[in-house]
């Protein structure tokens, strides 16, 4: 049988198709045939011409791969005796990649221990004084452990022996090159007892990827892999070697010389280090030399006659962010200002930036921007307070730089400042808003790569301005509507319809007159089927989403049906990624205005986003094996054991060429958008449609379910929001449909969701996702209160969770693993403790007080540590800020009177510090946490009256800060509610009547005016006394869109009984006011 084999083997070989279909199915006939296995192994070993030896290789791995079962056990042993022979004797390094791949396989069903042979092969060829026999005996050995890492544990002793003498090697780069990659399989699966050893190879590690490096670039930019791996294991392992580490990766990224994907790989580690071990090389002093080899990176000037990628004319904007060592410089910055303390960071960086920023030479100057860009969304609330009129002094400065690359890169910097910024970039609203008005005049269309950069800046910038965007909403729409109508580039179009959804968000109903034209430009492009319209039609459903949100429900719910439509059709007609995400934000949007029109096609909707979840498109393979073999591999169906093709069956087999593509697969960006869309959707949908999405909730939490431990971070993150949206929308249903069913439905979700919450934020790697998690798990305790905690040990779980987090004991926290240098931290990891802390308040309104009492215990030390004045701002108004919550929590639950009473001795000398305190955010937290305090322990806390009086009366003196003004007013009524007599109210009403109508904190206007009515039942002549200011403050809080109902009813009764009982007063108090407000307080009265 071999010898025809081997003719149809060299069949499939010719370039004659009709020769090809005949010989493959004559194969698939010789498959059926039990004796293939022998036929397939004398081939291997028999034949000629490599390349059929290596296809005979390569059919018998998959035939065991999947049948190794069905083989006979005198099969099986003897092509375990054959490979190794046929290995020893091959000399072509293609045959011997399949075979080392083959014998991996086997190894898979096998065991290395049950396979003696092949532990004796590879422990004499290893060792061999034949370089040549080395190097092939690394091969098998390092295809055998990739494929197989753990079955090998017992052996690892051993071979980190070997290793250290094959590191020695330096004259066999492809030994080292196979002893690397061998190390880097096994680094993670490594345990305390190989620790020493690993510890002592490191040394020999840097040399040996140093003299790989000189011998073949793209072999050391794969085996540099292992430096990600060994940062990622144990600490102790590397932190001896990370300032080694760092040098030789910043030489290799310094050296302009060798290959950008070999500066990438280098500068990549670096950056991967800083972010999982910070505080190492802060402790190490390795900032300084870092940022002093990078800076010459990032402000390099390309090659006489070209420019930098972001800079050429065809740029689209969509370049990856680390395909070149200057973006890489530029993320290790990023990944600092995400990880490290600004206070530290900027002391060593911004006499570098600032340098750059001054230099004559316009790429330094580049370069500056790019760092000062970067820095905006770690170091946000540090440039907020501290700097941030001069960068955008520098900014705008440059803006009008006389060279293009100078402009560009402060666009770039001037839209991340508006992204990450606010509000207080906002407020340069009239300086800025001119600058980028007068780049959209005056551009020149031609050049679309730098119109797109100042659309960026701008939009960006518009996003967040609110009604301030009024006076420039002409002009800005006038520029748009005439770009969708005229411009003869798609790309000019598919920007000014992105900016149309950027002014719409803040512009919200103002925008109202615009929208018919918009719509109709919308609409045309939206029905188009042709295949350059894409982009244009995706930002289009994109602007549509926008729209449905912000330009009010009145305009929008007559389109509402029509827009599913729309969007059901495109999915119909084009099988597109980008396009599928964009609906399912649009049917998310349509669900917040107008659910019922969503509620027909909640079967098809839910289908197509579930299959999204589902499908493994877009997961690509790095190589595809032949097609014939994979024809045959799969002819058997009636076999239990076929799996389908997953990616890992096509990774092996690469000619030796491709397996640099070490990372296994690669997802397409567009199919994980999808899904993340997919999962933020799904979650939406079903909390506004409420009952209508019951019958999808089972599978569509099913498969959100599975998403939780999917590769990439951003998937997770929206799987984990939408289970708890999920949860929201059957508490929703439980409440408006009190059933036994839909209770025990709730129940059960909450008991499954909760839990992996809880155990996600101990052990996921990602801070952002970390962030997110506690973020909804706030959400679901808000909305479901006590129903979260009615398992008995849910409560504790919750707290024990948060005080971890406070305490920095979580995964991502780096798992109190390095000694902490308290009151300094990044910004980020500041805002994580932050979500943590706002979980108390929330936990406190939904349980007993006495039963949270002892948790509560734990957790105040880690908050009151945080209002010390060495604090940071942010870390002092979250610390007073919290407390005040929990205070007010405190009032509204059983027994919270006697826990505030208790507590007030320890919370009192904080918060009146707080009321002293330098930043007014903190002031107006403190002030705020005292009323709370006055209000929840109530008589408790009167021999603490005269003194919180004294305090207040002296701030009212000299507060200027409005909103503080507004807190002191709610606070001294708080007092008043909670313990009239203690009040000496002929002082204080007066005081604080006078400082009526609030101005900035409106919601407080509740507290005001229900003290006001309790007062005017109380003492009613002090009120009437100061009827004139009460009606005047009146007539601003009536017909007020930003104050609620309930308050404005309060009001409106209060003014009812001033006219009845006091209609003189009453009336020469109204006439006193303009005739607005005179409307607006007769129209109240009559309505109430």
């Amino acid at each position: 049988m071999a010898e025809e084999l081997e003719k149809i083997l060299s069949q499939l070989t010719q370039p004659d198709n009709a020769v090809i279909q005949q010989a493959t199915a004559q194969l698939k006939q010789a498959f059926k045939d039990p004796a293939i296995i022998p036929a397939l192994c004398a081939v291997m070993s028999g034949s000629q011409n490599p390349q059929i030896r290596q296809s005979a290789a390569v059919m018998l791995r998959l035939r065991v791969k999947k049948h190794w079962k069905k083989i006979s056990p005198d099969d099986r042993e003897s092509l375990k005796a054959v490979v190794l022979q046929v290995f020893m004797q091959e000399t072509e390094h293609t045959v011997q990649h399949s075979l080392s791949q083959l014998c991996a396989v086997m190894v898979k069903h096998e065991t290395p221990d049950r396979w003696p042979a092949l532990l004796q092969l590879l422990n004499e060829s290893t060792k061999s004084s034949n370089p040549h026999d080395r190097q092939v005996g690394l091969l098998l050995l390092n295809k055998v452990v990739e494929s197989n890492p753990e079955p090998f544990k017992p052996h690892y002793c051993q071979l980190l022996q070997l290793f250290s003498t094959v590191l020695q090697d330096h004259n066999n780069p492809t030994a080292l090159y196979y002893c690397i990659l061998t190390l880097t399989a096994i680094t993670a699966y490594t345990g305390t007892k190989e620790m020493n050893q690993m510890r002592s190879i490191i040394p020999s590690l840097i040399l040996a990827l140093q003299h790989l490096i000189k011998a073949d670039q793209g072999q050391a930019s794969e085996a540099m892999e292992v430096l990600n791996e060994l940062m990622e294991s144990e600490v102790s392992i590397i932190v001896s070697h990370v300032a080694d580490i760092v040098r030789f990766c910043l030489e290799v990224g310094s050296d302009t010389t060798l290959s950008d994907s070999l500066r990438v790989k280098a500068l990549s580690c670096i950056a991967f280090l800083i972010k999982l071990k910070s505080k190492t090389v802060l402790k190490q002093k390795l900032l300084n030399p870092i940022l002093q080899s990078i800076f010459p990176v990032l402000n390099a000037a390309p090659p006489p006659g070209e420019q930098d990628p972001e800079d050429e004319e065809d740029d689209s904007g969509e370049g990856t962010d680390n395909d070149n060592p200057k973006h890489c410089a530029a993320q290790i910055i990023d990944t600092m200002a995400l990880h490290m303390p600004p206070e530290i960071l900027f002391k060593q960086l911004m006499p570098l930036a600032q340098a750059s920023l001054t230099s004559e030479n316009p790429y330094e100057r580049k370069g500056g921007l790019m760092c000062l860009a970067v820095l905006a969304e770690g170091c946000a609330d540090h440039i907020r307070t501290k700097m941030l009129s001069s960068v955008l002094q520098t900014v705008c400065h440059c803006l009008s730089d006389s060279n293009q690359v100078v402009r560009s890169a402060s666009l770039f910097a001037l839209g991340q400042f508006s992204e990450h910024l606010q509000p207080e970039v906002s407020k340069y609203c009239a300086e800025l808003m001119p600058l980028l008005l007068g780049y959209l005049s005056s551009l020149n269309q031609a050049k679309v790569g730098h119109v797109t950069k100042a659309f960026y800046a701008l939009e960006n910038f518009m996003e967040n301005l609110g009604a301030d965007i009024e006076p420039y909403l002409p002009t800005l729409m006038e520029t748009m509507l005439s770009a969708l109508n005229n411009a003869e580039n798609l790309k000019i179009k598919e920007l000014a319809m992105s900016a149309i959804g950027a002014i719409a968000n803040a512009a919200k109903e103002l925008l109202v007159p615009y929208f018919p034209p918009v719509i109709e430009s919308l609409k045309g492009f939206l029905t188009a089927t042709t295949e350059e319209m894409r982009a244009l039609q995706t930002q289009s459903l994109d602007t549509l989403s926008v729209l449905a949100r912000t330009i009010g429900k009145d305009v929008f719910s007559p389109l509402a049906a029509e827009c599913v439509q729309l969007g059901l059709n495109l999915t119909d007609a084009i099988d597109d990624p980008d396009l599928r995400r964009c609906t399912y934000s649009l049917y998310s949007s349509v669900s917040t205005v107008s659910p019922d029109c969503l509620t027909p096609h909640l079967t098809a909707i839910t289908t197509v986003m579930l299959l999204a979840l589902k499908s493994n498109e877009g997961i690509m393979a790095h190589v595809e094996e032949d097609k014939t073999f994979v024809l045959l591999d799969d002819e058997d169906d009636d076999d239990e054991d076929v799996d389908v093709k997953d990616a890992d069956d096509l990774l092996e087999d690469e000619p030796e060429a491709d397996i640099h593509d070490f990372a296994g697969f690669s997802v397409e960006n567009s199919y994980i958008d999808e899904k993340e869309d997919a999962c933020d959707a799904l979650g939406e949908i079903a909390f506004s449609t409420g009952a209508a999405f019951q019958p999808f909730l089972e599978s569509s939490f099913q498969q959100v379910y599975e998403m939780r431990d999917f590769p990439h971070e951003d998937v997770r993150r929206a799987a984990f929001g939408a289970m708890g949206q999920f949860c929201r929308a059957q508490h929703q249903v439980w409440k408006e449909n009190p059933t036994e069913a839909n209770h025990q439905a709730l129940l059960k979700l909450l008991d499954v969701v909760l839990p992996c919450f809880v155990e996600t934020v101990r052990t996921e790697q990602e801070r952002q996702v970390v962030m997110a998690i506690l973020e909804t798990m706030n959400n679901v305790m808000k909305s479901c209160k006590e129903e979260a905690f009615k398992t008995p040990s849910r409560l504790k779980e919750i707290s024990c969770v948060i005080l971890d987090v406070l305490k920095k004991k979580t995964v991502c926290q780096g798992g109190g693993d390095e000694a902490d240098d308290e009151d300094q931290q990044a910004e980020y990891d500041a805002m994580l403790q932050e979500f943590a802390g706002e979980g108390i308040p929330l936990v406190a309104s939904s349980v007993p007080a006495k039963t949270f009492a002892p948790f509560l215990n734990d957790l105040l030390p880690l908050l009151m540590s945080k209002a010390k004045s060495s604090c940071t701002v942010a870390d002092r108004s979250f610390s007073v800020g919290t407390i005040g919550e929990i205070l007010q929590a405190l009032v509204g639950v059983s027994g919270g009177q006697g826990v505030a009473g208790k507590l007030s001795n320890r919370l009192l000398p904080v918060l009146v510090a707080g009321v002293r305190d330098s930043d007014a955010e903190v002031r107006n937290n403190s002030v705020f946490g005292l009323g709370c305090l006055a209000q929840a322990a109530g008589p408790i806390c009167a021999s603490d009256y005269p003194m919180m009086l004294s305090v207040f009366s002296s701030m009212l003196t000299r507060e200027s800060d409005l909103r503080v003004i507004d807190n002191l007013c709610a606070a001294l009524c708080r007092m008043i509610m909670s313990n009239v007599e203690a009040v000496p109210l002929e002082q204080v009403v007066p005081a604080l009547v006078g400082r009526l109508p609030l101005k900035e904190d409106l919601e407080e206007n509740k507290t005001v005016f229900s003290c006001l009515a309790m007062l005017y039942t109380h003492s009613p002549a002090l009120v009437v006394k100061l009827m004139k200011p009460i009606v005047a403050a009146s007539s601003h809080v009536l017909g007020h869109k930003d104050v609620d109902k309930e308050t404005q009813h309060t009001v409106a009764v209060l003014m009812k009984a001033f006219a009845q009982h006091h209609s003189a007063d009453f009336q020469a108090s109204v006439t006193s006011l303009p005739g607005e407000q005179q409307a607006t307080l007769s129209a109240a009265i009559s309505a109430s």
